[in-house]
């Protein structure tokens, strides 16, 4: 019977793991906070042109609004219906945007939010992104509907009703994670309107999800909702294509709920990359780039077919989530580029880039007072559209980290390399490393404190490449520096430890 159980689960989940990346894209790009017809313009003016493969939007699903404070970008994962309009947009202009960004080619991925609703203190009455009535005292959600019997209350044994301990595995799971209304999954009632929402979405042209707060929630219970899931639009995905899961799982270590209970459903979100990836870029704890000759797996990290992997994410970025202060993020773009130009060029993981805006930081002894603000909005809350500066660049407090030359030009080389194996690993015993994909690709980064310099054995065919971080290729031209590659491969790099972007990437589509 137990053989039975893990084969069903095995054909569930296999094709969970594929992300459905079209035209040969392997990146996807987390455009936080922005709305719909921000994305669909972003799909067809720059993501589609620019290699992109995804789009990992902000919860689609009502929410409460808040005012106090005034409304943080945290509302959006406080559910009060699955009512499809939320400060991004309505169920139109959610759809227009699927159909758009599908179009040409770049797959959307929902922030799926199905472990609570609002907040228990969250109040009663119509202050909600669709104006629909609920009541957090009585846990009344009539839009779904959801009543006091679908929630966990009667599950959780603590005096407060919160989780009260990481290590007792009950609490977390069936606790009210910080006052969060905890939906009881295990009911029939309640899967299935968690899954009709997916459903929805999966048939107005998603390609899968990011599904919030994973470990709050029993891996039997979330395979219970993936079954019951469509398969993917025939329009724009082959017949029988199954949605890409990514399971938000925090684990660095120490809790006895881990990751690996979760990799048998899909994809899982490995925080372990971005905390240690930044105290390596950060030189801290005496951790040395040459260290990552085995990053990946031989770092402790899950199977690079399970992983989807990042520098930051939305969460850690505000000291919220996993990793601390070793979180690398746009605040230090000089070591934010290395370290992303450094995940896309490695083997390991489905890779997500992070797009951000920006807030005003208010740190006091080492917290962000500020870390709940919302994204660039006008006086009533309503998110301001994201304007592109004549260099491409976004403005108006938008970050737009995916625009930054080096990022951009990197998923490209990412693009190019798919399939091939890391080689020609060098570094000097200390922050100063090189290594190759294949014959189609290399890349060289100084984090020392002195010049590099070196002729290194790149792997590629002989001739002038234009180096991507720099500069671009444009036509047979390059408008940065351009890497001479020797008959037998070799090429000699001088990388100044004061340059602003100490690294040189080349790869097959940028030779000249």
């Amino acid at each position: 019977m137990k053989l039975l159980v893990l084969a069903t689960l095995l054909g569930l989940s296999s094709a969970q793991f594929d992300p459905h990346m079209k035209d040969g894209r392997t990146s996807l790009v987390h455009l936080f906070e922005w709305r719909w017809a921000d994305i669909a313009e972003e799909c067809e003016r720059y993501l589609a042109p620019n290699g992109y493969g995804g789009v990992q939007i902000s919860p689609p699903s009502e929410h409460i609004v808040l005012t106090n404070p005034w409304q943080p970008w945290w509302q959006r994962y406080q559910p009060i219906s699955y009512n499809l309009c939320s400060r991004s947009g309505n169920e139109n202009e959610l759809r227009d945007m699927i159909t758009r960004c599908n179009n040409v080619g770049v797959n959307i991925y929902v922030d799926a939010v199905i472990n609570h609703m609002c907040g228990a203190g969250g109040g009663e009455g119509k202050h909600s992104s669709c104006g629909s009535y609920f009541n957090a005292n009585t846990k009344d959600f009539p839009s779904v509907p959801y009543s006091a019997w679908d929630f966990n209350d009667g599950k959780c044994h603590t005096g407060s009703g919160e989780i009260e301990n990481y290590n007792d595995i009950y609490q977390v799971r069936d606790c009210r994670l910080v006052s969060l209304l905890d939906l009881a999954l295990e009911k029939d009632y309640v899967r299935g309107k968690v899954a009709e929402y997916m459903n929805t979405l999966i048939d107005m042209g998603v390609a899968g999800f990011r599904v919030d707060a994973c470990k709050h929630m029993w891996p039997g219970d979330l395979s219970a909702v993936f079954r019951r899931l469509n398969n993917l639009n025939t329009k724009w995905f082959s017949s029988g294509s199954r949605p890409f899961i990514v399971q938000e799982v925090i684990d660095l270590g120490g809790e006895p709920i881990t990751a690996s209970e979760y990799t048998g459903l899909g994809r899982v979100t490995e925080f372990k990359y971005g905390a240690k990836l930044g105290t390596v870029i950060r030189k801290w704890s005496g951790e040395k780039l040459s260290y990552l000759v085995n990053w990946g797996e031989g770092w402790g990290m899950m199977a690079s077919g399970k992983a989807l992997v990042f520098v930051d994410n939305h969460d850690n970025q505000r000291g919220h989530g996993a990793g601390g202060a070793s979180i690398v993020t746009f605040w230090d773009s000089r070591l934010y580029k290395i370290a992303v130009g450094l995940m896309l060029a490695h083997p390991y993981g489905v890779t997500r880039v992070m797009s951000s805006f920006r807030w005003d930081r208010n740190i006091v002894n080492g917290q962000d007072e500020n870390d709940w603000m919302g994204p660039p909005s006008y006086g009533d809350g309503t998110t301001k559209p994201v304007p592109i500066n004549p260099d491409s660049t976004c403005a108006d407090g938008w970050v737009c980290e995916h625009r930054w030359r080096q990022i951009r030009n990197m998923v490209i080389f990412r693009n190019v390399v798919n399939g091939e194996p890391l080689s020609n690993w060098w570094d000097n015993g200390s922050n100063q490393v090189a290594f190759g994909r294949g014959s189609r690709g290399f890349i060289v980064i100084n984090n020392d404190d002195w010049t590099l310099d070196a002729t290194l054995n790149t792997g590629l065919p002989g001739g002038t490449y234009c180096d991507v971080i720099s500069g671009d290729k444009q036509g047979s031209s390059c408008t940065g520096k351009q890497v001479q590659v020797g008959g037998d491969g070799y090429a000699y790099f001088n990388i100044s430890n004061s340059e602003e972007d100490p690294f040189i990437a080349i790869h097959a589509d940028s030779k000249l």
